[in-house]
């Protein structure tokens, strides 16, 4: 059984920072592979993963419909198929698998760019199907959304185990997250659980912030304190999966993880 782990918050909120964290507590305490799924359009969850990244979905999908265009033109396609006879939903099986980028105990696959004009509604069907396909081969899924979550029930059909919703220590971050903790029930998946965490706090929590949080319909799971030394890694583009066991941030992303599974 493949568990499936999402992250959501406001752009700027450190999703992808605690994204990293996370990946690096299953590779290192869980059996069985990880597939980090980067969703948010600016593609660069590689980079804390230590990763290179050569293709993204979103490129890969516009190719294949930049190809039936052109067998449209020539007379092909007619039925769905590509040059060679071959179907959309093999092209994409294909070229996805090839451009997965490959760790130790995690992968991953970019979604990247989004959609251009036109409809896209059979091509995300079929999206949806091999990426669902992949994930099945992984014990967990870990996927670093945008700002928004509308996408996850455009590209995955997978039930999600555990919703964290970043925010930072700020007012304003607490209404997003409120915001887009309301989102979840209107998605076509089932969350199973969804929790809150505070990200990038010096010192205690202020009081009015935990006040305010308490007024959500959402636990807080855990507060992550500022690490300098992660800064650092950012500042030099290391990637944030070297940091030391005994980091604070990752301690505190630990701890949240062995609480929940």
């Amino acid at each position: 059984m493949t568990t499936t782990i999402a992250l959501a918050g406001k752009g700027g909120v450190g999703k992808t920072t605690i994204s990293a964290m996370v990946i690096k507590y299953l590779a290192q305490t869980q059996p069985g592979a990880v597939l980090a799924i980067d969703a948010d359009p600016s593609s660069n969850l590689n980079m804390v993963l230590g990763l290179d990244l050569e293709w993204t979905v979103g490129d890969i999908r516009e190719d294949m419909l930049g190809q039936v265009k052109q067998s449209l033109l020539v007379g092909g396609a007619a039925m769905g198929a590509l040059e060679g006879g071959v179907s959309k939903r093999e092209y994409l099986d294909y070229h996805i698998r090839s451009s997965l980028a490959e760790g130790g105990k995690f992968d991953l696959i970019a979604m990247g760019r989004g959609e251009g004009q036109g409809c896209y509604c059979a091509v995300n069907h079929n999206l949806r199907e091999v990426i669902d396909a992949l994930s099945k081969n992984y014990t967990y899924v870990v996927i670093d959304n945008e700002a928004g979550m509308e996408h996850l029930s455009r590209r995955t059909t997978r039930d999600v185990q555990h919703l964290l919703i970043v925010t930072d220590p700020t007012q304003r971050g607490i209404v997003a997250a409120e915001r887009i903790a309301g989102f979840r029930k209107e998605l076509d998946i089932h969350i199973e659980n969804s929790y809150l965490i505070l990200n990038d706090v010096n010192g205690e929590a202020p009081a009015p912030l935990l006040d305010r949080i308490k007024q959500l319909d959402i636990p807080l799971l855990g507060v992550v304190p500022h690490d300098d030394t992660a800064k650092e890694f950012e500042f030099s583009a290391r990637p944030l999966v070297e940091l030391s066991d005994d980091s604070p941030l990752y301690q505190a992303v630990a701890g949240m993880m062995a609480k929940i599974l």
